[in-house]
């Protein structure tokens, strides 16, 4: 059995690969080169910088797998950076790593290692997989460790790629990941993860918009719920729905960012009650534990990655639709994010929330 290891040079994936070369796969590492900017190459904050790849190469050394770096900057240009700046665009949040799980690694990847011959494909998230006999589907399933789990961004894996997908790592510990790192003598076994996003390393995503389409977004007014003036924004890219920093308004009680009128370039605050919602509508929706949801369906959902998810109630509106009303009401529901709906630790499905 042959498997292709996404190798991103953190100690995840060099892990994943050692895994499955324990587990008698003959094994080859990929790297995927998204961008070629020198800023993002060479920042220690982005995953695939000069070091990431270095360090895949030398973990690719150690266990005598055979290694090579992908160009797929333009795939990544055209799906995640793209939509990643349409969304801020018309007032929305954008989550650009399920973009690049669902277009990049589950897609280009998958299609490049079924070209090698592999039989699975292999990356270091925190996730499992099944088979459901009764109906014939593949399932996503939480990971063991509730504080690594990352099925949050997984949920547009279809049944074709569920197919393929091996997660060895769903059963570990982050603790035990690093253990056997270091067993190994992987020089990134105590290597810090990336937390930013890996196309802006210094954090500042709307300079990055305005360098990537050449536009300056004007200010506008902040209005409260009323409509009445408050102050002067920056620019509605420079927002999102329950952002409290960096609004430069002195006040008794703390303002919210509550709405975003792209059309009126107004960003509409609020105390914070108005944050609060009980139902949401999402689109782009991809099922995974089943092919359809017949009626109302209780589940438990989530609408950010962080978030312990919440009882629910949850219904089909179309074929590629869903409404959620949660049993209470969640703060800061935001337009662009993802809804993922759990039974227990399987994963039901998920959308775009709308």
């Amino acid at each position: 059995m042959k498997a292709l290891i996404a190798m991103s040079g953190g100690v995840d994936s060099s892990v994943a690969a050692a895994l499955m070369k324990d587990k008698g796969y003959e094994c080859m590492g990929v790297t995927m080169r998204l961008f070629h900017s020198e800023e993002q190459r060479l920042s220690p904050k982005s995953c695939c910088s000069v070091r990431d790849v270095d360090d895949a190469a030398r973990v690719a050394v150690l266990l005598s797998i055979p290694y090579e770096v992908k160009d797929y900057t333009a795939d990544f240009s055209e799906a995640v950076i793209d939509k990643f700046i349409r969304t801020y665009q018309n007032g929305g949040t954008p989550n650009p790593c399920i973009d690049c799980n669902r277009y990049l690694k589950f897609e280009k990847l998958l299609e490049y290692g079924l070209s090698r011959a592999c039989d699975v494909i292999v990356t270091g998230h925190y996730a499992r997989t099944g088979y459901n006999e009764e109906n014939g589907r593949y399932i996503l399933k939480k990971a063991l460790d509730p504080a690594k789990d990352q099925s949050y961004v997984l949920f547009n894996l279809s049944q074709e790629q569920l197919k393929y997908c091996r997660f060895p790592l769903g059963e570990l510990s982050k603790t035990q990941t690093r253990q056997i790192a270091a067993e190994y003598g992987f020089v990134n076994a105590d290597k810090a993860e990336s937390q930013d996003i890996c196309f802006v390393p210094d954090g500042d995503y709307a300079s990055f918009i305005e360098q990537q389409t050449g536009v300056s977004y004007p200010e506008g007014d902040f209005v409260d719920t009323e409509g009445n003036v408050l102050g002067r924004h920056k620019g509605v890219i420079r927002y999102t729905i329950g952002q409290r920093k960096g609004l430069g308004i002195a006040a008794e009680y703390p303002w919210y960012v509550c709405g975003i009128d792209v059309e009126n370039n107004r960003v509409c605050l609020s105390h914070g009650k108005e944050l609060f919602t009980d139902t949401l509508t999402a689109r782009d929706v991809n099922l995974i534990s089943v092919d359809h949801i017949e009626g109302r369906m209780r589940v438990k959902a989530k609408v950010r990655y962080r978030q312990q998810e919440q009882p629910a109630v949850v219904e089909q509106t179309g074929e590629d639709s869903i409404r959620v009303v949660f049993d209470e009401p969640q703060r800061a529901i935001t337009r662009g994010q993802a809804v993922v709906l759990y039974d227990g630790d399987v994963v039901v499905g998920g959308g775009t929330i709308a």
